[in-house]
């Protein structure tokens, strides 16, 4: 997401396999309805727009071996049981 000049800005930073995870979960979320989830249109925004941020920054969701990583990533960021 990008801060306008005139606006105050917070800044999150996510490891590689973070925002891996985020993006896959922000993708299938986002391609379904969720009524009762969304209460007003600006929240879809904000959830279509972070997932467009984090595709630019995940180098490798159009690589062939991108279910592996997928895998790999939510493996190192689960909790250790």
């Amino acid at each position: 997401m990008k801060a306008n000049n005139e606006n105050k800005s917070v800044v999150i930073k996510f490891s590689e396999e973070e925002a891996l995870v985020l993006l896959e979960w922000l993708h299938k979320f986002n391609e379904e309805e969720r009524p009762t989830l969304i209460q007003d249109q600006s929240e879809e925004r904000i959830l279509f727009d972070l997932e467009a941020e984090l595709e630019t920054a995940v180098s490798n969701i159009f690589d062939s071996n991108y279910q592996e990583a997928l895998l790999k990533a939510r493996q190192k960021i689960r909790d250790v049981e």
